[in-house]
Formats: structure tokens, C-alpha cells, sequence
């Protein structure tokens, strides 16, 4: 079965219904254009020319009728992925009276199956949306000799609407792992083959393979310190570091916390602007990495309550030397 088909019939068979990629409508757009034998015929002469891979004027798909199609449904489908794993995540996480009247809200299946399955839904949901906006760029970028599809890649990218980019997707994963571990879930075991959490030379890796053989690898050391990460956030734009580390590189103090930094800091990876207000803590991954390796995070612990003790004297300290104008 083609990728189209079956993009479609998983589509279909979902119990909720989802936003999707236009995948046959988008598909269509380009068997017009390569229909087009002038159109391609002019591609080929300018393949080796200086500025090649830009479509000539007159190509309907090259307009502004493609890009800004697959855009906009991308974030559509991102926005609904991230809010549904937000929600999921949150009833999980919630404890005492918040956690009941989350229930009573949503109206929600209090068995853990039923929370691992939505989770595994979810995660499918990402996986299979990537497939389908990877296998579409690919085929403009084949019939239009250009790069313009990675470039938009990259675009989708740094606008945050790449869903793999998602830290959602990377606490999904965790929080998967977090109720396999449980006595009471063993049963779940089979709802996720491939997710799991891989040490190589002590440097963790969260890795799922679940659908058209796409592997996610989501290295868990922090670029900063170089070790685990530890009490880890994610970056608007997906990269993870400790939280610490974090305040550090955009320049705040531990009690002003990430939402103060300042809108020009930089992610210390790609350098994006404005990713640090809206950090993620990834709770579920903290739990995890804190029951998968006890020894070092005992260690690190300790070390770190000291480092916040000092940080937090060092800071109340000058906001009473500047009161009292010292």
C-alpha cells in the first residue's frame, strides 16, 4: 500500500478526529506541475546554471499556493498534537484534588491502559504526520530540481511547528516508559516495541522506531555541562538542557526563573532567538532518568541543592544591596 493510502486509512481509523496533512491534495499539485512538459523541459536546461532549482514564473505550484498550504496545515497539526499531550500529560502528573477534578472534567477513563493507549495514539499521531510532511517535500524538491523543500524544512524548524521538534513528544516517550515500569502495566509492554531509553558510553538516548521504519533519537546530554541532563527543560526550539545550565546561558537568576529571560538570548545550539520564555519542564523525562540511573542522580542531587542555595543567597543578597542603594 502507497504511503498516501495508508496516511489516509490511519486517518480515518482514529477514534478522534484529528487535523491532517492535504497529502493526496498536495500530491495532486505536483503531478500538475510535473505534467507540465515545458515546465519541465525548462527545469532541465537550467538544472546546471548558476541559481538552478528555482522554478521559472507561470508554475501554479510555486506561487504561494504549495508553501503557504502546507504551512499553515502544519500548524494546525502541531497546535492539536501539543495540546492534546499537554492535557494527557497534565491528568497524569496531577495529584490530590487537582488530579479529581481533572478526571471529572474530561471525563476521562481513570485506568492506566487507557492513558498509555491515548499516549501511544499520540505519539503515532507525530510520527506519522512527520512521514507525510518528509515523503512531500521530498517529492516537490524531485520534480522541481530544487532545494526550496529542505529549505522550507529548516523554515518549519525555526517558526517551532516541527513535530518532532515537539517537547511533547520527548515527554510522551518518557511518560510511556515511566507506567511500563510499573508492576500493574506489564500488559502495556506491548503498545510501544521500540521506545526506549539506551545508555552508550554513559550517554543516554531516547529512542522510538514505531512507524515506516522513522527512528527518533533524542540525545538526553545537555551541550552545556556536557553530562545527563538533569531537572531538564526544552527549549522552544526542542534542544534540552539541564535547567540550571539553562538560566545560565540566557543570562537569569534561578529565582527569576526562564520567563524572565530576555527575548533576544540565544539557544546555545541553533542560535534561535526568543526560546527561552516558553521552556517546557520535562517532568515526565526527570522522573525517568531519576529511576534508570539512582546512583547519579543522588549524586547529582546533592550538588545541585548546594548550587541553588548559593545562587539563590548570591541573588537576594544584591536585590538588598541595591534596595539599600549600597
Amino acid at each position: 500500500m502507497k504511503f498516501t493510502k495508508k496516511y489516509a486509512t490511519y486517518m480515518r481509523g482514529m477514534e478522534a478526529e484529528l487535523p491532517a496533512v492535504g497529502l493526496k491534495r498536495l500530491k495532486k499539485m505536483l503531478k500538475k506541475c510535473r505534467s507540465d512538459s515545458e515546465h519541465r523541459s525548462h527545469l532541465q536546461d537550467v538544472a546546471a546554471s548558476p541559481g538552478a532549482g528555482r522554478c521559472p514564473g507561470l508554475c501554479s505550484v510555486c506561487d504561494g499556493s504549495f508553501f503557504p498550504s502546507l504551512l499553515n496545515e502544519m500548524s494546525v497539526v502541531v497546535g492539536c498534537f501539543n495540546e492534546k499531550a499537554k492535557k494527557l500529560l497534565e491528568l497524569h502528573l496531577a495529584t490530590g484534588f487537582k488530579k479529581y477534578t481533572m478526571w471529572f472534567t474530561n471525563k476521562g477513563d481513570k485506568s492506566h491502559g487507557k492513558l498509555i493507549q491515548q499516549g501511544k495514539d499520540l505519539v503515532t499521531y507525530a510520527i506519522i504526520n512527520a512521514v507525510a510532511m518528509r515523503k512531500i517535500l521530498k517529492k516537490y524538491d524531485k520534480i522541481h530540481y530544487s532545494k526550496q523543500g529542505q529549505e522550507f524544512k529548516a523554515q518549519a524548524q525555526s517558526l517551532h511547528i516541527e513535530i518532532l521538534q515537539s517537547p511533547w513528544l520527548c515527554e510522551l516517550m518518557a511518560f510511556y516508559m515511566n507506567l511500563r515500569r510499573s508492576k500493574k502495566n506489564k500488559a502495556a509492554m506491548e503498545l510501544f516495541g521500540d521506545c526506549s531509553l539506551i545508555f552508550d558510553d554513559d550517554r543516554p538516548t531516547l529512542s522510538c522506531n514505531l512507524f515506516d521504519s522513522m527512528r527518533v533519537d533524542i540525545s538526553l546530554t545537555c551541550s552545556i555541562c556536557l553530562d545527563t541532563v538533569f531537572d531538564p527543560v526544552s527549549l522552544s526550539c526542542g534542544h534540552i538542557f539541564c535547567y540550571l545550565c539553562c538560566c545560565s546561558a540566557a543570562s537569569v537568576t534561578i529565582v527569576d526563573g526562564l520567563k524572565s529571560a530576555d527575548h533576544k538570548s540565544k539557544c546555545p545550539l541553533c542560535r534561535q532567538q526568543g526560546v527561552f520564555p516558553d521552556a517546557v519542564h520535562l517532568d515526565e523525562l526527570n522522573m525517568l532518568l531519576s529511576h534508570s540511573c539512582p546512583e547519579y542522580w543522588e549524586k547529582r542531587m546533592q550538588s545541585e541543592r548546594v548550587e541553588r542555595v548559593r545562587l539563590a543567597k548570591e541573588h537576594w543578597e544584591s536585590q538588598c544591596r541595591a534596595f539599600l542603594g549600597i
